[in-house]
């Protein structure tokens, strides 16, 4: 099967360097930072889920549509198992975000209560609900062979994933934890992205005609980490203003990019 390992092979080298690479890089200035300014740090997370919304309609759900249509599917029923598989791959990761105990930095405690972790590893299972989705974007995009979906899939992501990683370990710092552990569970937490991309591009060992479904589920996952962790984490009081204008930014430089560089 030399397609499917080829396209295995771009999703893996896609995630190690956009999820494992851009996370550590982004973590690298809490090595010599212990704390961030708040806003400009809310902004930076308010800018990436511009970028990774861009991401998701462009590179993820347009394409998806598009590609049900050269298949032979009519507008509306392309449309209609698009807007289908958004919501399954959104009420999944709900699913999981509900019943697997994690912790967030601002939220608290979420999902089914336990005892048994550390509050470090809640912390960890939160990042890898977030960063799986990513994961398996890039995955799904680099499975359809397609510069142009790949490209700006696995870039939107990797440029996001920056702010990310300055922002989870700052905020590890934040909590009490030393530089060089911040550090070292912020980059680590990329690693995520790589499994999420070898199950998404792991649709090609079924059928290729499940892509355009794969595609809108990625999508639909993405949409639910922007809408349900990111958004309502950055816009506390005293920092919507601020954090809207960011996620324009963002918004509008992922699609440029996507619309003229791909």
């Amino acid at each position: 099967m030399p397609i499917f390992q080829d396209q295995f092979l771009n999703a893996f080298v896609a995630a190690s360097v956009a999820g494992f690479g851009a996370t550590t890089l982004g973590a690298v200035p809490s090595l010599f930072f212990r704390r961030l300014n708040e806003k400009l740090n809310n902004n930076l997370l308010s800018f990436a889920a511009g970028i990774m919304l861009a991401a998701t309609i462009f590179s993820l759900l347009l394409p998806a549509v598009e590609r049900m249509r050269a298949a032979g599917s009519t507008n509306s029923n392309a449309v209609f198992w698009a807007i289908l598989f958004l919501c399954i791959g959104g009420f999944f990761i709900w699913l999981i975000n509900e019943f697997v105990p994690h912790r967030h930095f601002e939220k608290g405690q979420e999902g089914l209560d336990t005892t048994k972790l550390r509050k470090i590893w809640l912390f960890v299972i939160a990042i890898a609900i977030h960063n799986f989705p990513e994961g398996l974007s890039i995955g799904v995009a680099n499975a359809t062979g397609e510069f142009a979906t790949s490209f700006g899939a696995t870039f939107g992501i990797g440029l996001q994933n920056i702010p990310e990683g300055l922002s989870v370990a700052i905020a590890l710092r934040s909590q009490g934890y030393s530089k060089k552990y911040a550090f070292g569970v912020s980059a680590l937490t990329g690693l995520v992205e790589i499994f999420g991309s070898i199950v998404g591009v792991s649709v090609l060992f079924f059928s290729a005609s499940f892509l355009p479904l794969a595609l809108a589920f990625a999508a639909g996952a993405m949409l639910f980490i922007i809408s349900h962790e990111i958004i309502p984490e950055t816009h506390r009081p005293g920092f919507e203003n601020g954090a809207t204008f960011s996620l324009f930014i963002g918004f509008a430089l992922m699609m440029y990019l996507d619309s003229v560089f791909v």
